[in-house]
């Protein structure tokens, strides 16, 4: 049959990418602390004392901040960017966005390092604020590609013809470009939120003593008995990652359907 070994090799290649993650609520509702077949009695044991654990909850709340804050920044800064990379044109506009798009080819660890040098050069005190600006720095770039295909999508005809009735640059953008864009903000914050909340090696340089929810998974790992918790909590993770996937989907159709695109790529 032909493509038969072409379908064979994507059957494979799936399963080795998700068997992983399939196996995550298998032993985080099993009873015991061995992660291995046969499994034992079916528990909750292991959410219920993720609630209990006082580090983790500090953990939770301290990746949570960071990433809303960064997102919120990226988005910004990134709607900036894709606003005067696509309406204007200006000398030294190429080499500003290569600026910009850099960290997505920099190696992480050599941006947490060059941060922490940096930061602790100029007396700042590491915190949850400076894991902010590390994660700011490297979501940026995926909120401008983003944005610069939504914006780069529209007609500027709109814009123009909002401003011939009468608005001002300022009501043209806002009540115009701005709720056509929407589903591209929407996208980039959930993209910026979910890479923010599961990036560990800047927040291991930079955290200082705070924990992240990354770094703290990671201390956990060396403690056998901690294993199903973790199990618990990356069974957590892994819905609440399909719910931002579902919501970032569901945006993306919109703004196909509102800028007139054909619905391409995304899920069928």
């Amino acid at each position: 049959m032909r493509g038969g070994g072409l379908r064979a090799y994507a059957l494979l290649y799936l399963l080795f990418l998700y068997a992983p993650i399939l196996l995550l609520p298998v032993f985080a509702f099993n009873s015991g602390t061995i992660v291995a077949f046969p499994l034992n009695e079916f528990t909750t044991q292991w959410f219920s004392q993720l609630w209990g654990n006082t580090t983790l909850r500090r953990a939770l709340v301290n990746s949570l901040t960071i990433a809303v804050s960064a997102a919120v920044l990226a988005t910004v800064l990134g709607m900036f960017a894709a606003r005067a990379s696509t309406r204007y044109r200006f000398p030294g506009q190429g080499a500003a966005l290569g600026l910009i798009m850099l960290p997505l080819v920099l190696p992480e660890i050599i941006v947490g390092v060059s941060l922490l040098v940096v930061l602790l050069a100029v007396g700042v005190e590491l915190s949850v604020l400076t894991v902010i600006i590390g994660h700011t720095l490297i979501c940026t770039p995926y909120s401008v590609a983003i944005l610069t295909t939504a914006f780069s999508s529209l007609d500027q005809s709109l814009e123009e013809a909002a401003q011939d009735l009468g608005e001002s640059r300022w009501n043209a953008f806002r009540l115009v470009i701005l709720p056509l864009v929407m589903p591209g903000i929407m996208s980039s914050l959930l993209m910026s939120f979910t890479i923010s909340l599961d990036e560990f090696i800047i927040a291991f340089f930079l955290a200082g003593n705070e924990p992240t929810l990354p770094t703290y998974i990671f201390s956990q790992l060396r403690f056998p008995k901690a294993i199903p918790m973790i199990m618990a909590l990356g069974t957590v993770l892994v819905a609440a990652s399909i719910l931002l996937l579902a919501l970032a989907e569901y945006f993306r159709r919109r703004g196909a359907a509102r800028t007139g695109q054909t619905n391409s790529g995304g899920f069928p």
